[in-house]
């Protein structure tokens, strides 16, 4: 669809005389009402020029209502320069977001037509500004995310669609200019055991013009085709035609250029949930089991727990699935934090190991999510749901939702058998940090990753990531309406899975490795007394 033009004009003159201390407040309001920085920056400028300045100037109607209400920022603009409040606070105030909405929910073409609108707009913006550095980067995302999208995704939560019982599964893929995107999903069809109750939610980021490769050996890149559109592709095949028909499958298809992540896709995936009683996440580089779907729910309701989630790193993609059909599955046990400078010391998971010698139908405790594989009831989209103000990050997703999910309840569980394979080397294929230095210019990426890390450091207790530290402070806009849960305790999960932020270090738990509930679940144990015998 078109993209939006932006509507902010500078304003004409006018015979009003403001004051400095109204100005002062009218240069952070006119830029988050109005997207207005021109104006703002002018009226700064003018200022620094003269202690009493003469300023001439023609507010417009709303944000002239909005300085009279005391609204958005108002008298707070002192503490938020200082750090002491952030703007969704000067947004919303004490205000509770309520637990639902006398409004229907949101139809699948207002929820995909204001995600791209906000997409072109956010690359309009970018455009424009080729040479920023990483603090406008994210300048400008959180700003018009505050703006747009935050607002929209408070408001989509309490409009979400109730969760139906029919044994439907939602099938999250975030694609990023991926070969293997229409194998995938034609697989995941062929193999399903229920197929009519399969709804994919894709979001598809590709290139269509003017494509290239990513880095080739030597260091080099290389004009390349266009991407396939696995989308169009699938639903113009045999197989996939009576599904699209059926509207079993959902896509948004993004520019190469307008990614903003792994992360941020799925964040923009799981709003295309149409109450699937069932969720999954996948990466768009799979290959399946027969049966996948219902294997999947059958360890969900095998599982000890009220809320559970089954999650690891699938095995490889050469490994013979029905071989091994009735062998333990991996397991992912072993975090450790990150030494390179450009990951910031975040946490990040070792990969999946074969810890068990007999296989059990009921799955085992397990410390952590991954990203490319987990399935959960479907209402932890309302508890725990994926957090806005994290683009640009490729590495803390699978940490930050292991720790959101356990405290807000969810017991996270190994597969007892894997359904699914993944590949894991794609070498020279286009990474989407590639995209964002070919938006603006080489390296700007890493400083732009680690200056988004923040937040999910912030939120995990990491020292050096504190309130009073971080900056820029609108890293942690809204940060308390994506954060951890209230059923259990951070300091619970941190000793459980042995992470101590402050000292940067991993104590051997060793109840993973060894197949047992971990400490406080003690109760369980003798559903696994046979597990290494």
């Amino acid at each position: 669809m078109a993209s939006n033009q932006r509507k902010n004009q500078p304003p004409q003159e006018s015979n009003s005389r403001l004051i400095p201390i109204v100005i002062t407040a009218l240069i952070v309001t006119i830029y988050i009402c109005t997207g207005g920085k021109e104006v703002a920056q002018n009226v700064q400028h003018k200022m620094e020029m003269n202690a009493e300045p003469q300023i001439q100037y023609d507010l417009p109607a709303r944000v002239k209502d909005m300085l009279q209400k005391k609204e958005i920022v108002g008298d707070q603009l002192a503490d938020i320069k200082a750090g002491i409040s952030t703007v969704e606070e000067a947004l919303h105030g004490e205000k509770q977001h309520s637990d639902g909405s006398d409004k229907p929910p949101m139809s699948l073409e207002e929820i995909s037509e204001f995600i791209m609108m906000f997409l072109h707009q956010l690359h309009e913006i970018n455009s424009s500004n080729k040479h920023a550095n990483y603090i406008d980067i994210w300048k400008a995302y959180h700003d018009l995310t505050v703006k747009t999208l935050y607002p929209w995704d408070r408001d989509y939560l309490q409009r979400m669609p109730k969760r139906r019982d029919d044994d439907s599964i939602f099938l999250s893929v975030a694609s990023y200019r991926d070969e293997n995107c229409l194998n995938t999903i034609k697989e995941a069809y062929a193999k399903a055991k229920n197929p009519e109750g399969l709804f994919v939610g894709l979001v598809q980021q590709n290139c269509d013009a003017n494509c290239r490769s990513g880095v080739l050996v030597g260091g080099g890149m290389e004009d390349v085709e266009p991407d396939e559109d696995c989308h169009q592709a699938f639903c113009e095949s045999p197989e996939g035609k009576e599904h699209c028909d059926a509207g079993r499958v959902r896509a948004l298809h993004v520019e190469e250029d307008e990614s903003l992540g792994p992360y941020t896709a799925r964040y923009f995936a799981s709003k295309l949930w149409m109450g699937e009683q069932w969720y999954m996440q996948i990466d768009s580089h799979m290959f399946f089991l027969q049966d996948w779907d219902a294997i999947s729910v059958s360890m969900l309701q095998a599982a000890p727990s009220e809320k559970p989630v089954i999650s690891h790193y699938p095995p490889p993609d050469t490994t013979d699935l029905p071989a091994k059909a009735n062998k333990p599955a991996p397991r992912l046990c072993g975090p450790i934090f990150a030494t390179s400078d450009l990951e910031s010391q975040i946490i990040r998971l070792e990969g999946s190991g074969n810890y068990d010698k007999k296989h059990l139908s009921i799955p085992r405790f397990a410390p952590f999510t991954a990203a490319g594989y987990f399935v959960a009831h479907s209402d932890f989209l309302r508890e725990v749901p994926f957090d806005p103000f994290l683009p640009y990050i490729f590495m803390g997703e699978e940490i930050i939702m292991s720790s959101r999910l356990w405290t807000s309840g969810y017991d996270i569980f190994s597969p007892s058998q894997s359904v699914v394979s993944h590949i894991y080397v794609r070498r020279h294929k286009p990474k989407f940090w590639e995209s964002v230095h070919r938006v603006f210019t080489y390296g700007v990426h890493n400083p732009l990753q680690m200056l988004v890390l923040q937040r999910i450091k912030y939120q995990l207790g990491y020292p050096e990531a504190s309130r009073d530290t971080i900056r820029p402070k609108s890293v942690l806009t809204a940060v308390e309406q994506y954060s951890m849960g209230k059923e259990r305790p951070l300091e619970d999960f941190l000793k459980i899975v042995g992470l101590d932020m402050t000292k940067k270090e991993v104590t051997y738990t060793g109840w993973c490795e060894e197949g047992k509930p971990p400490p406080g679940f003690e109760k369980y144990e003798h559903l696994y007394e046979l597990m290494n015998e």
